[in-house]
């Protein structure tokens, strides 16, 4: 059951024990199996105002002075807080893991019209209100900073976070990390052609070569254009997942126990709407040449990887200069680790990170 929110406060009521009544649906039944029983624990989820807008989060936690771990989704727009009770449950046990819907993504576009936020969609504005809602979640749940997680896209936002706003953070962890948009796009698109010739796929061959050059310089929205294109090719040889393919994102997401099919049906709108927004501006960004951190950084990156070029995130991270760094390969993913190694994903963030909240 939700309770209405202020603009300014997060509220909600804790879920009821699991009751085991007959004719729950499958959604209400892992509702009820995720409930947190300790007293002190923190289930709770709505809109926060952010950034002038109101934005949504879940915070959940199975005990309150659990260190927050403030999960920044990809995409653009790609939210993960839909496949967060499979994928991530297990974190709650160590952190106080906080979902959030960005700008123009999700739940919090659906708070909106998307025709007054979308001259605010910006990298420079995610980035701002990546820092205001720190500040709410460190005041509100009596804590001094945050692990922030970026996955992707969301590990633009975490970077520049990071670099901004090191006073917010105790360890800035990326995964699937973002380095250089035009190098790792050229290097994941002609691997993946290179990939469909030695397997005499005509069809990929024939059509990832219509959509050359790509990412393409001089007409930058050609990118987003053929996007699904190269995406569709990449996934297929195992840029994605290890494995190939899609993996089962979207049919996980359907059994949510805090989403139903329209927040899904609203979820793809969102992000087909971010992409439009803000596909161009990431033609521009690269974090090359910025390579000093003033907190410990952790990268956990998928050996496959070509979402986000793996072998230009190693070359990038021998350069970082950093209180302490930590790069963990993940041998059997590519841009999914949490998914495809969730529990691998798990003991590496208990091992590796959690104890730099001590510090």
């Amino acid at each position: 059951m939700r309770l209405p929110l202020s603009v300014c406060t997060c509220l909600l009521a804790a879920l009821a024990p699991a009751t085991g009544a007959p004719g729950q649906t499958p959604n209400e039944i892992i509702r009820d199996a995720r409930y947190l029983a300790p007293k002190d624990a923190i289930d709770q989820q709505g809109l926060v105002q952010i950034g002038g807008i109101p934005q949504w989060i879940s915070v959940r936690a199975r005990h309150r002075r659990s260190p927050i771990l403030l999960v920044v989704h990809g995409g653009p727009g790609f939210t993960l807080s839909p496949t967060s009770f499979y994928y991530l449950r297990d974190l709650e046990e160590y952190f106080t893991v906080v979902q959030w819907d960005q700008r123009g993504a999700g739940k919090t576009y659906a708070a909106s019209d998307p025709e007054k936020i979308k001259p605010t969609m910006s990298v420079d504005r995610l980035v701002d209100d990546g820092a205001e809602l720190i500040r709410y979640l460190t005041k509100t749940y009596g804590q001094q900073r945050v692990v922030l997680l970026g996955h992707s896209f969301g590990t633009v936002i975490g970077t520049r976070l990071a670099l901004k706003h090191p006073e917010l953070l105790y360890a800035y962890v990326g995964t699937g990390q973002f380095v250089d948009f035009v190098k790792s796009e050229s290097d994941g698109y002609r691997q993946t052609l290179a990939d469909a010739e030695a397997a005499h796929n005509s069809e990929a061959v024939r059509q990832l070569r219509s959509i050359a050059p790509f990412p393409d310089a001089q007409h930058p929205e050609r990118n987003v254009q053929n996007l699904g294109t190269e995406r569709r090719w990449l996934a297929e040889y195992g840029g994605y997942y290890a494995a190939g393919g899609v993996g089962h994102n979207e049919a996980i997401a359907k059994l949510s126990p805090d989403h139903d099919a329209h927040d899904l049906q609203v979820r793809n709108e969102a992000q087909g709407f971010s992409d439009r927004a803000l596909w161009g501006e990431l033609g521009h960004v690269s974090f090359l040449d910025q390579t000093r951190f003033r907190i410990p950084v952790v990268i956990i990156e998928g050996r496959h990887d070509r979402g986000t070029s793996s072998a230009l995130v190693a070359g990038w991270f021998d350069r970082i200069r950093a209180p302490s760094k930590r790069m963990i390969w993940f041998e059997d993913s590519a841009h999914m680790t949490f998914e495809e190694e969730p529990g691998k994903f798990l003991v590496t963030l208990v091992d590796q990170v959690l104890p730099l909240t001590k510090r």
